[in-house]
């Protein structure tokens, strides 16, 4: 193969060739390097990327080759900044316009040098979409679909929860019920006075995890175009996932958040301690978004131990991970007098084993705890009844509901019937993990819930509920807005969202049918623990599995794991898992396979051995 030159070399002859001066390389070679990251020396043959990977796996897969490579930096260095002939031309530079003519006004000039730097960029832009045409068509009628859910539904739509998170908003404090990331986002955006932007914001995070899941499977794991983009369908064209950006939640900016974690340690083979630190800090704030950041952190760690990325590393991220949230715990110690996160996590463990628990099985339980035990002929037909229902046996306890009492209380109660009865935890836990693939979208778990998840054909009134002794849900809402904050259905753009959503979405078993993708993808690795794939696929089963085993099924807890396993699914198909399943069919068929791995030789070894033995 011949040798490739070094990147700076080839940048300098380009430059000569157009002519420019020598300033135009370094600018040149800095517009390649804002293409993204491991772009500055991903030069096939040359030195190898920060992240340790080798360069030529970060080129497209149809990339391979001197000429595709040369060519395509040649490519990107011309899409930089604008060359030193035409800044010349414009007068923004020595001996420019202004030094050939004199007497012209300074203002002209500059005026052309922005109209040229515009026309730059714009062209920059072009030729990105000119190489990912599939991909810029996929992510613009993904982005139309979010402007007509935003006109169609405006300001934005609110869930129960909603008004939760914004009442720590309008004045921040310890939530003992939830962690307050989310709520942290929402006092960030409140000087904007405008739902409009909240929502604006989680619909361009949307939009950024299908971005992240194109450029890994494209750049880091050789996807052809049409297969990278193929992967990012499920997230940018589900319309619940469309419906669940548009309201005032904490699920997408969990989301956001932990796929820009795995995209950070799939990017870099060998994390540096600023990207652990990142990492670690990333994964820290998505804990404090969503209790179940926890056990992605757990994943993370599982992954860095077994890719060997070395005990420097896991500590930082670790490290970074305990920042903020020891930070919020010693906040929630100093309001509450308890170093804690919630007041909630024995609560609603509670609800798990309130769909089991048999007091009769129970030795040795406390008559405090007696109280939350019930008959099965009296028990109501949901876990979630456990928590909110009026009859529920929380209501049997004086005081408020998520007291530090009640939950020490019932996190005790529901670890003692798990351990009484195991079969009957996972068999509920089984029923509710299983219910996530059935290809039916069911009402669950009641009626007023689930059209909470659906775009509907008016805006229900905004609710009256006091959230404090001086602050009603609906008032709180209406001051963050500074006017009317009660949804309003447009036409016809809600009815195109309804009938879109009547239609277009991930169903249950499609979703089933694309962790097996990525099950397969990680078999063929096996001696490898399954690759990078490990990484994705392990934590969208997890946030799947995580409120099936602490609380109860919902369908707004599923679309959480719908990148992560997507992106998993593309990974299967990458060159080397490729490359390994065919050698399997080859061996099943009885035919011999190439020897040796996946480089294999572009010449006959016999045209080699002569220039070889010739020295």
């Amino acid at each position: 193969m011949a040798v490739e030159s070094p990147r700076g070399a080839e940048l300098k002859g380009a430059a000569s060739d157009a002519g420019t001066a020598e300033t135009t390389e370094v600018t040149a070679d800095t517009g390649a390097v804002a293409e993204g990251p491991g772009t500055a020396r991903d030069t096939p043959g040359g030195p190898e990327p920060e992240n340790g990977s080798p360069a030529v796996a970060e080129a497209p897969s149809g990339d391979v080759g001197n000429g595709a490579a040369n060519g395509d930096m040649k490519e990107r260095a011309n899409d930089g900044a604008p060359s030193a002939a035409a800044v010349a031309a414009t007068g923004d530079a020595p001996g420019g316009a202004t030094a050939a003519f004199p007497g012209a006004s300074a203002r002209v000039p500059s005026l052309r040098g922005i109209g040229s730097w515009i026309g730059g960029r714009a062209g920059g832009t072009w030729a990105r979409i000119r190489r990912h045409p599939i991909f810029s068509v996929i992510i613009a009628t993904a982005a139309l679909l979010r402007v007509v859910a935003m006109v169609g539904y405006q300001p934005a739509m609110f869930f129960n929860d909603s008004f939760d998170y914004l009442h720590v908003a309008m004045g921040l404090y310890p939530h003992p019920l939830r962690p307050d990331g989310y709520s942290f986002l929402l006092w960030a955006l409140k000087p904007f006075h405008s739902f409009a932007l909240v929502a604006a914001v989680q619909h361009l995070m949307g939009l950024g995890m299908g971005v992240m899941i194109y450029a890994l499977l494209r750049r880091k794991f050789g996807l052809p175009g049409w297969g990278a983009s193929l992967a990012t369908v499920p997230v940018l064209f589900d319309a619940y996932q469309i419906q669940l950006e548009h309201l005032v939640l904490s699920d997408t900016t969990f989301t956001f958040l932990v796929m820009v974690a795995v995209t950070l340690l799939l990017w870099h083979d060998r994390p540096s301690w600023r990207i652990a630190l990142a990492i670690g800090l990333i994964v820290g704030f998505s804990w404090l978004t969503r209790s179940v950041g926890a056990p992605v952190l757990l994943g993370v760690l599982a992954y860095m131990l077994i890719r060997r990325m070395g005990w420097r590393t896991m500590a930082i991220t670790a490290a970074a991970c305990a920042l903020p949230v020891l930070s919020y715990m010693t906040w929630y110690k100093v309001d509450s007098g308890k170093f804690a996160i919630t007041e909630s996590n024995g609560i609603f463990l509670y609800a798990r084993a309130y769909k089991f628990a048999d007091c009769h099985k129970m030795h040795g339980l406390p008559v405090s705890e007696y109280p939350l035990c019930t008959e099965p002929a009296n028990r109501l037909p949901n876990s979630q009844d456990g928590i909110w229902n009026a009859a529920s046996p929380l209501n049997r306890f004086p005081g408020t509901r998520f007291s530090p009492e009640n939950n020490a209380a019932s996190n005790d109660f529901a670890k003692r019937a798990i351990l009484a009865q195991p079969g009957d935890y996972l068999k509920v836990v089984a029923h509710d993990f299983f219910r996530v693939f059935r290809w039916d979208r069911t009402v669950f778990p009641d009626k007023a819930t689930y059209s909470q998840y659906e775009f509907g054909t008016k805006g229900n009134a905004l609710p009256d509920w006091r959230m404090d002794a001086d602050s009603t849900a609906s008032g709180e809402a209406r001051a963050y807005e500074r006017g009317d904050a009660r949804t309003r259905v447009i036409e016809p753009f809600g009815g195109v969202m309804r009938g879109y959503q009547d239609v277009v979405y991930l169903r249950g078993t499609m979703l089933g049918g694309v962790l097996l993708l990525g099950l397969g993808g990680m078999v063929a690795l096996w001696r490898r623990f399954g690759g990078e794939a490990l990484l994705p696929w392990t934590l969208a089963t997890g946030l799947l599995l995580a409120p099936a085993a602490t609380a109860e099924f919902d369908y707004r807890y599923v679309l959480p794991a719908v990148p992560l396993a997507a992106l998993a699914a593309g990974m299967a198909f990458t060159p080397e898992v490729r490359h390994r399943l065919d050698g399997w069919w080859r061996r099943l068929r009885g035919r011999p396979g190439p020897a040796g791995s996946l480089d294999v030789p572009s010449e006959p070894v016999g045209r080699k051995v002569p220039e070889v033995t010739a020295g």
